[in-house]
């Protein structure tokens, strides 16, 4: 693609990088046949290349409006774009970079700032958004339906084995998760020791910086980036194997911090560190001879399951059809499911953003999950898991949790 970038970005620190993500775009359009906006939508402005041409708009000093902003906000960053391009364009840090800059350029009402405010206040701080997770399920009755869906009960955690083993890992507990599902990393703490692994606890670790980031703060995104760091690295430097998200999401943005840190100084080796060690949980069991130390132990129901797998596993971490490889190695029935590229329409807060669109998303994709009329559905990213849940149809649970069960711990249908 042809550019001629105005003055102010060309200049900008991330002006080559953004020139060379334009460049790389050829036009093809390969990328409009994967878009779930665009497939329901059908406004070429809602699909990536038209979303380029729109960022390479605003790049070369063309006027922009509420128009831009809408459809920029109306993209997923599912990236399932980025998996169907011939081209390897780098459409998702494109779009972080710039909507970032249409920001600043030409800030948000006050309405939406505010929005955007509370969303990072509460959703990056475990504390305060179990209190007020807990207060919702109290005025559940009141609540809009888009909303009341979403606050599910959850299963209690149970027992965590102590650590106890010479292998260790490092775990992320998540933001949201450890009062929307706290039996999922408590399930992962159970399955890894069964297989000689403990996890070891790292309390001063926090959100990943996911939320921050992708709502146009990146520096505090940033900020928590390196607060992670250094509450992880002294347990890195101790010899922890890994460090485990059991949220997709989390994971995608843990293994991009060598790439967001990397002109950082201070923490550039260290986030480079940290982005090699970061797995994915389906990453590590798959790794282990699930045949001899897990399979054995398990009794898993014949019923057929559906997993979903969320854009961050597929699209950003590339590990498409790891987690069903793993689950048919112990035993597990699989559904097979149509469109399993589409995303589901949660996307981090997006279903909160866009509630019409998500909730449209989460209907197609809820109606290709249960074509077979699965038991359970199953999910790895805890977005996925409450936005499909928080429509009323088939019980909805991370996949560790059904693992877990089948060895004795919680049962997935709690």
């Amino acid at each position: 693609m042809e550019t001629h970038l105005a003055d102010w970005i060309r200049q900008a620190p991330e002006g080559a990088e953004i020139e060379s993500i334009l460049r790389a775009c050829v036009h093809c359009g390969f990328c409009t046949a994967t878009c779930p906006t665009y497939q329901l939508l059908g406004d070429e402005r809602d699909g990536p290349r038209g979303r380029i041409y729109l960022l390479k708009q605003m790049f070369e000093g063309q006027t922009v409006g509420a128009s831009t902003r809408q459809h920029l906000d109306r993209c997923l960053s599912c990236r399932s774009c980025e998996t169907t391009c011939p081209s390897g364009v780098r459409y998702h840090r494109l779009l972080d970079l710039g909507r970032a800059m249409l920001d600043a350029r030409q800030p948000r009402s006050g309405r939406e700032q505010l929005q955007h405010r509370l969303l990072r206040a509460v959703l990056t701080r475990p504390r305060l958004f179990g209190l007020a997770l807990g207060a919702a399920r109290l005025a559940r009755p009141l609540l809009p339906a888009p909303l009341a869906g979403k606050v599910q009960p959850s299963a209690p955690a149970g027992v965590r084995p102590a650590p106890r083993h010479p292998r260790r890992m490092l775990i992320l507990e998540g933001c949201v998760q450890p009062s929307l599902s706290p039996n999922t990393n408590a399930s992962t703490a159970r399955v890894l020791d069964v297989l000689g692994i403990s996890l070891i606890p790292a309390p001063e670790a926090g959100c990943c910086g996911a939320v921050d980031y992708h709502l146009d703060a990146h520096t505090a995104g940033l900020d928590r980036a390196r607060r992670n760091i250094d509450a992880w690295w002294p347990a890195i430097t101790a010899g922890a194997e890994a460090i485990i998200q059991t949220a997709s999401g989390c994971g995608a943005f843990v293994k991009e911090y060598a790439t967001l840190l990397k002109d950082d100084p201070a923490y550039a080796p260290k986030a480079a560190r940290v982005s090699a060690l970061a797995k994915d949980l389906v990453e590590v069991l798959g790794a282990e001879p699930l045949e001899e130390r897990l399979a054995p132990r398990l009794k898993p129901d014949a019923s057929p399951l559906a997993f979903h797998c969320p854009c961050t596993l597929q699209h950003a971490q590339k590990l498409g059809g790891a987690v069903e490889a793993v689950l048919r190695r112990l035993g597990y029935t699989l559904a097979p499911v149509a469109d399993g590229h589409l995303c589901c329409g949660s996307a981090g807060t997006y279903s909160l953003l866009q509630p019409e669109i998500s909730q449209a998303l989460r209907t197609r994709k809820l109606d290709a999950l249960e074509r077979h009329r699965p038991s359970l559905i199953l999910t790895a990213n805890i977005g996925c898991q409450t936005h499909l849940a928080s429509a009323g149809r088939t019980p909805v649970r991370h996949w560790i949790e059904v693992v877990d069960a089948n060895l004795g711990g919680k049962s997935p249908g709690a």
